[in-house]
C-alpha cells in the first residue's frame, strides 16, 4: 500500500511536471512564433507568407529565404494550396530590401555566409517567377531592392496609394539586382533604365501605372480583399484574377492622376538610350530643363562604377532570360562585393 502511494504521488508529480513542460512549451512556442521573422501559415484555399520584421521594415535575411524557398515548393506540390499570398507585416513597408547591414558587417568575418544570401535570394526569386500555383504579392508600403524581387516576378502584384518602389542600389555601390536586368527593361520604352540609374522613386497608383504592379487597390480594402481571396473554393487562375479585378475596378483613389513621369517620357526615351553613361550625362547637360538638371545632379551622386555596370547589366538583360539574368547578377553579386 505504501509503494502504491509512493508511485501514485510520483506518477501524480511527474504528471503534473509533464503538464507543466508541456505548457512551458507552448507558451515558448507561441512566443517564438510571434517573434518569428517570417509566418507561413495556411488559411483557406491560400498558403499566406507574411514578412514578420516590421520594426526593420521587412527587410530580408538569409534564415527568411531559407524558411520561404522549401515551404513555397511544398505549397506549389500541395493539391489542397491553390495559390500563395506573400505580403509584409505592419503599416509601413512590405520589404525594403536585402538586411544590407548584416551583409556588409559579415563581408570579411563571413564570406560563404554572403555568397549564399545571395545565391539563395536568387533562386527564390527564380521560384517566385516560375511557380505552378497564383502567386498574389500584397506591394502595400516600401518596397525596395530585396522586396522587388519577391514581388515583381509573381503573377499578381497590388499597390496601394502608400505604396513606395524604387531600385535604390546604384548609390551604394552596387546594382538593381534580384533580376532587376531582366525586369527593368522590359518597361515602358526606357523607363526602367532610368528608374535603375537614378533610383527614382513611384508612389501609389504610379507603381500600378508604370507596370511594376498589376493591380491597384484602397489600403483599406487590403484586408477584405485577402478575406476573399482565402475565402475562394478550389479557384482557377481566372476566379482570382476576376476578384483582384472587382477592387481594382472599384478603387478610386488618383484614378484620374496622370503617371507623374509622363510629360517626361518621351524624353527621358532619348536620353537614356544612349549605350554609355558617358553619352547619357551628356544628353543631361545638352537639354538643359529643370527636370534634366536634376537628374543630372542625382546622377552625379551615384557610384560611377555601379552605373556603368547598371547600363550593362540592362542592356544583357533585354535579351536573356530570368534564369540567366540571374545568374549574371550572382556573378556580379560576388564581383562589387569581394
Amino acid at each position: 500500500m505504501g509503494l502504491w502511494k509512493v508511485w501514485s504521488f510520483t506518477s501524480r508529480f511527474n504528471s503534473s511536471k509533464r503538464t507543466n513542460t508541456i505548457l512551458q512549451h507552448l507558451t515558448m512556442s507561441k512566443h517564438t512564433d510571434a517573434a518569428a521573422e517570417v509566418l507561413l501559415e495556411r488559411k483557406g484555399c491560400a498558403g499566406v507568407i507574411t514578412l514578420n520584421r516590421p520594426k526593420f521594415l521587412n527587410a530580408l535575411n538569409l534564415s527568411m529565404i531559407q524558411q520561404i524557398y522549401p515551404q513555397l515548393k511544398k505549397w506549389e506540390q500541395d493539391p489542397e494550396t491553390f495559390l500563395i499570398i506573400m505580403k509584409g507585416a505592419g503599416e509601413k513597408a512590405f520589404c525594403a530590401g536585402g538586411d544590407i547591414r548584416v551583409i556588409s558587417e559579415n563581408t570579411k568575418t563571413n564570406p560563404k555566409m554572403v555568397q549564399d544570401f545571395f545565391r539563395e535570394e536568387y533562386m527564390l526569386n527564380n521560384a517566385i517567377d516560375s511557380c505552378l500555383k497564383p502567386y498574389i504579392a500584397l506591394i502595400h508600403g516600401i518596397t525596395m531592392g530585396g522586396g522587388v524581387g519577391l514581388s515583381v516576378h509573381g503573377q499578381f502584384r497590388v499597390a496601394t496609394e502608400k505604396s513606395l518602389f524604387a531600385m535604390p542600389e546604384t548609390a551604394i555601390g552596387l546594382f538593381p539586382d534580384v533580376g532587376g536586368g531582366y525586369f527593368l527593361p522590359r518597361l515602358q520604352g526606357k523607363l526602367g533604365y532610368f528608374l535603375a540609374l537614378t533610383g527614382f522613386r513611384l508612389k501609389g497608383r504610379d507603381v500600378y501605372t508604370a507596370g511594376i504592379a498589376t493591380h491597384f487597390v484602397d489600403s483599406e480594402k487590403l484586408g477584405m480583399l485577402e478575406d476573399d481571396l482565402l475565402a475562394l473554393n478550389s479557384p482557377s487562375k481566372e476566379n482570382i484574377a476576376d476578384v483582384l479585378e472587382t477592387y481594382h475596378t472599384k478603387s478610386k483613389i488618383d484614378q484620374d492622376k496622370s503617371f507623374i513621369l509622363e510629360e517626361h517620357m518621351d524624353k527621358i526615351n532619348s536620353w537614356f538610350s544612349a549605350n554609355t553613361v558617358e553619352e547619357i550625362i551628356e544628353n543631361l547637360q545638352q537639354d538643359g530643363s529643370s527636370f534634366a538638371l536634376e537628374q543630372l545632379k542625382v546622377i552625379n551622386k551615384m557610384s560611377p562604377t555601379s552605373l556603368k555596370i547598371t547600363l550593362r547589366q540592362l542592356m544583357e538583360g533585354s535579351s536573356k532570360t530570368l534564369p540567366e539574368v540571374l545568374t549574371m547578377e550572382y556573378r556580379l553579386s560576388q564581383a562589387c562585393i569581394f
